[in-house]
């Protein structure tokens, strides 16, 4: 069961995100949060899976709030989904920097928040093509601060864990990479996975921000 976490501050979307979560069977909302700061202490006291979790909120904003939940050593694995109607580079930048696992638009549909819940609590990067777009902007124009990015270099990786983030950092899922090189799902993963321990990248997201930042990944 994924538990999961609302930090919004309007009532009435979180409520619409309830029934809508709360109807799956393998989904569960475990807590609400008006604000970043009753997110980052119902985190730590509830310890969700995901946090799903809007910028612009009173007292803390989101950004904070995300980064107070992913530099706590006791949240290992909680992941945090953005959720917002802002996807400029500079929110995508940030909110990648301080942790955050996906960044989604608030005009995603059901079906897709559903997905992407799966697959950042399954260990993927989940990013709109509107937030990839302003994440690579930002990355490869050397704007990007490096903020709470991988110290790692990507010169410690194989030449195959290189071309499998590079195409993850473009985009591409674990079943996309796998269908185009014709190796399995599971070989991807492992190869993913690995690419991130060397560098020291909390997630997939920080992987494909470390791609940006040291040139592995250019503009075509």
């Amino acid at each position: 069961m994924i538990r999961i976490l609302l930090a919004d501050d309007q009532a009435l979307l979180r409520s619409t995100f309830r029934m809508l979560i709360d109807s799956c069977d393998d989904m569960t909302v475990v807590a609400e949060a008006a604000n970043g700061e009753e997110a980052a202490e119902l985190t730590q006291a509830h310890r969700p899976d995901l946090v799903l979790m809007d910028i612009r909120m009173p007292v803390v904003d989101g950004l904070v709030a995300t980064r107070r939940i992913c530099a706590t050593p006791e949240l290992p694995h909680t992941r945090v989904l953005i959720l917002t109607t802002f996807e400029t580079d500079e929110y995508v930048a940030h909110a990648l920097e301080a942790g955050a696992s996906g960044f989604l638009g608030k005009d995603v549909t059901a079906d897709a928040l559903l997905a992407g819940i799966r697959t950042v609590v399954g260990g993927e990067a989940l990013l709109s093509p509107a937030a990839t777009r302003a994440l690579i902007g930002r990355y490869l124009s050397g704007t990007g601060t490096t903020g709470a990015s991988p110290t790692g270099s990507l010169a410690s990786l194989t030449d195959r864990e290189r071309e499998l983030t590079a195409l993850a950092a473009h985009g591409l899922s674990n079943q996309e990479i796998a269908e185009r090189l014709f190796v399995s799902p599971l070989t991807v993963r492992t190869h993913i996975h690995r690419a991130m321990m060397k560098i020291g990248a909390r997630d997939r997201a920080q992987l494909i921000v470390a791609a940006y930042q040291q040139g592995l990944v250019r503009v075509r």
